[in-house]
């Protein structure tokens, strides 16, 4: 299809509200075409895909993100009453497989000829609610040669739940599928019902606990877009400042947690106590080590103000030397270099056939960065150059973690050192529904670069203005299924350093 007869609207980075009549809805022959149409381009990759209930039938909307010029293009499809199936687009780009099966486990939706329709959370109002977490259907593989092993749900270290089933060749892995879906929180609809703006800030910044400044951010932008409130440059610069020390602290920590993996014990206790000095300047800034009630829509209540800033370039200084000097030992000694060399890789075509995102497309040479393609906020001012490596492996992972660390912390300190600190911002926006004043009958999305990829969030207003759907995305909803194919043709021993390698979120993919 040329690109003239592609029908939807295109949205920049942090665009205004649209009302929901003027995103083109194509007959489904058409939507499913158009996806499939420009998603064979390697600079187009889908943001969100997903359905809600809407005049007795189902509303499909799908957001793509286009590398080469920095839009989202988003256009719907609509079922009536009584429409169960559908064909599938992933035979055609495997990347929404997630995103249909997500569609087919709340609504019913059958994908004919999707390779491989099952649940994704088992969330707790899912369509077919017969269908539990013990009849889950892991692929099989019958053979007098071969054995399976469970990891989980129940996990050795307190962490969140999921189950993972190996297919091994004596001790290589053939083959691993994970199960998630334990924890059914149901946090999209806690949305609808959380009653006011406060206890909706305060819900995002619980979708995943090592990402609250990420998913934070992502919905005070979407809350300011759809009531119509500008944020000042200081305040943009600072939401900035607080999602780069975030990243900064966990991929120091993932530093540390490598280094455990492979036995190297000094630098896992370094970057464990460095990373320390990171969420401790979270807390002196706001509180909370974590960044807990610092983002708030409309405002902050926590100013970065003189003596805070000091702190951080004393720190960032500090630490950002101690780090370089145990990241120059890590990435020098063989011992380490051979447990991560040529471990877990995955193909460039792979992580471009699934959809990967952030990290773990930057690790094959996929050069998918929010803050470079689709900029907002603060970061819409600058230039940013993603971090890449092309091995797809352990090492690519980790040389990201360390790049990144390092340019975050330069970052940072230059953006801090140009700050005119205030004593005051702009309040947040109060408690009640009435303070919001969405716009009605509309529809508004946010993308931001969280530390480990893209975090999206969209929204729904009714005719009163009041939330009806709310959409939110995770990085790991698309990366989980590259950890499967990076142990594949390993020994199960390298298992954990390549799950530490994505490190990725459990709490993000259970909504």
């Amino acid at each position: 299809m040329p690109m003239q007869d592609f029908s939807y609207i295109e949205l920049s980075p942090g665009a205004a509200p649209i009302g929901l009549k003027t995103i083109p809805v194509l007959n489904y022959p058409d939507f499913a075409e158009q996806i499939a149409g420009l998603m064979k381009a390697e600079t187009v990759h889908c943001v969100l895909y997903y359905a809600f209930p809407f005049n007795n039938g189902l509303k499909f909307i799908a957001i793509l993100a286009v590398d080469a010029t920095g839009k989202f293009l988003v256009f719907s499809h609509e079922t009536t009453a009584g429409v169960t199936d559908l064909e599938s687009i992933t035979p055609q780009i495997p990347a929404l497989h997630l995103f249909e099966r997500e569609i087919h486990e709340n609504f019913g939706i059958g994908f004919q000829h999707h390779p491989w329709l099952k649940p994704v959370r088992f969330s707790a109002d899912r369509y077919q609610k017969d269908l539990t977490m013990n009849d889950y259907p892991f692929y099989r593989i019958d053979s007098e040669e071969l054995h399976e092993v469970g990891v989980g749900p129940i996990h050795a270290g307190v962490i969140e739940p999921g189950h993972f089933r190996f297919i091994c060749n004596g001790e290589k892995v053939l083959h691993l599928e994970i199960q998630l879906g334990y924890q059914h929180r149901g946090i999209e609809k806690l949305f609808l019902n959380a009653g006011s703006t406060l206890r909706r800030a305060v819900l995002s910044e619980n979708i995943a606990g090592d990402t609250t400044v990420g998913h934070a951010v992502t919905h005070a932008q979407l809350i300011e877009s759809l009531a119509g409130i500008t944020i000042n440059e200081n305040l943009q610069k600072e939401r900035a400042i607080a999602l780069e020390l975030e990243r900064i602290a966990v991929h120091i920590g993932d530093t540390a947690a490598l280094c455990t993996d492979v036995a190297y014990q000094f630098g896992q206790v370094v970057n464990e106590a460095l990373r320390t000095t990171i969420i401790n300047t979270s807390q002196l800034w706001c509180g909370n080590r974590f960044g807990k009630g610092l983002i708030r829509p409309g405002g902050t209540n926590y100013p970065l103000t003189v003596p805070v800033i000091e702190s951080m370039l004393k720190t960032l200084d500090n630490t950002g030397m101690r780090y370089r000097d145990i990241t120059d030992n890590i990435f020098t000694a063989p011992s380490i270099l051979i447990r991560f060399d040529g471990i877990g890789t995955v193909t460039r075509s792979q992580a471009l056939s699934i959809g990967a995102v952030g990290m773990a497309a930057r690790m094959a040479g996929i050069p998918r960065d929010i803050r470079a393609t689709h900029p907002s906020g603060y970061y819409a001012g600058i230039k940013y150059e993603p971090e890449i490596q092309d091995t797809g492996d352990v090492l690519a992972r980790a040389l990201i973690r360390n790049l990144e660390a390092r340019k975050s912390i330069e970052m940072v300190k230059e953006w801090a050192a140009q700050l005119s600190p205030v004593t005051r911002h702009p309040s947040p926006i109060g408690s009640g529904v009435s303070a919001v004043g969405s716009k009605p009958s509309s529809f508004a999305m946010a993308v931001n670069e969280g530390w480990r990829g893209e975090i999206a969030h969209a929204a729904v207003t009714g005719p009163d203005g009041e939330l009806v759907h709310y959409k939110i995305k995770d990085p790991s909803f698309h990366n989980w299924i590259a950890l499967a194919l990076a142990v594949r043709n390993q020994e199960i021993s390298d298992f954990p350093i390549c799950n530490k390698s994505f490190n990725l979120s459990y709490c993000g993919h259970d909504l």
